[in-house]
């Protein structure tokens, strides 16, 4: 048991230096880029999803205390195995720390970032997975367009969010939208495809390292 749970930290701090690695073409929206009131309003929306995840953390620790913990940002799997409401927190805890210490993001957009990132991704992870198993459709395509489907909605919400933030002269915010969301596609687009490759081949090594584990996870419908 102690075995499987060591290779599922493992696998989400893998995951958490690749989504880490990511430079300038990043989702995130960098410090100072929103209007002060866009930076309340969007911290304000990521409340109550914090509180709700933290209280499903409290939850799973309760049950299934090990002394360790792991903060992932590959929300596609973060969701698959412990469901959304967690990986606000998580997420949060990553953006955090990426903005102070690698001045990527920024700590007035935290809140844009947290809802775009750690909020709308990993619901929509989450919902697209249980939707495919739901439709019977294999487990490993499920989770691989649960990863990228995560991954290319959240470049989706940042781009809304610029566009409400910055509306274009001309066209207003459908054409900043619009113009932001073809900056990102080119970009991210690739970056969401790896996301979900690469998920699925972690959760095939989970599956075969720790059976038991997963089965008392979101993954197999434990959580």
């Amino acid at each position: 048991m102690q075995k499987g749970k060591k290779h599922i930290t493992i696998c989400l701090l893998v995951m958490l230096s690749a989504a880490m690695a990511q430079t300038t073409h990043a989702m995130h929206i960098m410090e100072g880029y929103l209007p002060p009131l866009y930076c309340v309003e969007w911290g304000i929306v990521c409340i109550p999803f914090l509180v709700l995840g933290m209280r499903k953390i409290g939850k799973i620790a309760s049950e299934n205390r090990t002394g360790s913990s792991s903060h992932p940002t590959g929300t596609g799997l973060g969701a698959i195995l412990f469901g959304p409401s967690p990986m606000a927190v998580l997420g949060a805890i990553v953006l955090l720390f990426q903005a102070i210490l690698l001045a990527h993001g920024g700590l007035t957009t935290l809140g844009a970032n947290i809802f775009s990132m750690a909020i709308v991704g990993p619901f929509v992870a989450y919902g697209v997975y249980r939707l495919c198993l739901k439709w019977r459709v294999d487990r490993r395509v499920a989770v691989f367009l649960a990863a990228f489907l995560g991954d290319a909605l959240t470049y989706c919400v940042t781009s809304v969010q610029l566009g409400l933030a910055h509306p274009s002269a001309t066209g207003g915010f459908m054409a900043s939208t619009t113009e932001f969301l073809g900056i990102f596609a080119m970009t991210q687009l690739p970056i969401a495809i790896i996301e979900g490759l690469l998920t699925v081949l972690v959760v095939m090594a989970l599956e075969k390292s720790a059976p038991a584990e997963l089965a008392t996870l979101a993954y197999q419908g434990g959580k």
